[in-house]
């Protein structure tokens, strides 16, 4: 199964939590309400320098995506 690079989740035991999942390595979910973010990889040294490197794009990414989702459901209304 083929997934999207972002998807978005929520959960009624959050109710304030605005969730998106990355789905491509480095897998991750970011909580945009307050910026935390649990990755789903482990990460050895190498990795935790490219990681920090990329982090700062892929958050940002997240954030648009979800942007560019509010507004097209916005659009449907």
């Amino acid at each position: 199964m083929q997934f999207p690079r972002f998807i978005l989740g929520d959960n009624t035991d959050y109710p304030e939590a605005i969730f998106v999942i990355h789905t491509e390595f480095p897998r991750f979910i970011i909580n945009l309400q307050d910026d935390e973010v649990e990755w789903l990889e482990d990460f050895d040294k190498n990795d935790e320098e490219e990681l920090e490197n990329e982090a700062e794009t892929l958050i940002r990414e997240a954030s648009e995506f979800y942007d560019r989702e509010v507004e097209r459901y916005q659009e449907d209304d």
